[in-house]
């Protein structure tokens, strides 16, 4: 599978890109406001891809980050939305105002969209409500994983804390636990 290209610009068209990766061409296809967001044709881009492969097609849809392409995996799952409605519907905005509006049930976040109206908008928030909220613990238990691992090795709760405060969130846990063994091993 296809997960990540960087390359330079051949070819822009209305939804998809040409994207020449050591001298190959590949295909991908991006979200309107992606295209409008890309260098001049020349320009090099990184982009984390979807591959999409069926039966009779082979399709790459890229995104400039890869909280995107977990908004767009998360979509194109829901029944009835497929791939070029996901990838249209995943670069709404920024991701957290995006979820923030479906937590809100506003339905008037896909009016945009071709193709969805009020009953499939209503659909898909009720399937993305229950999938944001899992997320959502899944981020806040790998916090506690990383306190809990500490904890248990016998490092009080305020020492913990102050030191995690001083390590970034956006590293894995194991990587956070090693880094804040190596702060507390200084204290």
């Amino acid at each position: 599978m296809i997960s990540y290209l960087k390359g330079k610009i051949l070819l822009k068209k209305e939804k998809f890109i040409i994207l020449d990766v050591n001298n190959v061409g590949y295909k991908v296809f991006l979200s309107k406001k992606s295209i409008m967001n890309l260098p001049e044709i020349g320009g090099e881009i990184k982009l984390f891809c979807f591959h999409d492969v069926k039966e009779i097609a082979s399709d790459l849809y890229g995104f400039p980050n890869y909280e995107e392409l977990e908004f767009f995996e998360i979509l194109n799952d829901i029944r009835g939305i497929g791939p070029k409605a996901a990838i249209e519907l995943s670069s709404l905005g920024p991701l957290d105002k995006i979820k923030e509006r479906i937590l809100n049930q506003d339905e008037k976040l896909f009016s945009s969209i071709p193709g969805i109206g009020s009953k499939k908008a209503m659909t898909i928030i009720l399937e993305l409500t229950g999938k944001i909220k899992n997320i959502s613990r899944e981020k806040a238990s790998a916090g506690d994983e990383v306190e809990d691992t500490l904890l248990e090795l016998g490092f009080s709760r305020e020492k913990i804390k102050e030191v995690l405060r001083e390590i970034p969130k956006d590293k894995n846990p194991q990587d956070r636990v090693k880094e804040a063994l190596k702060l507390l091993g200084r204290a």
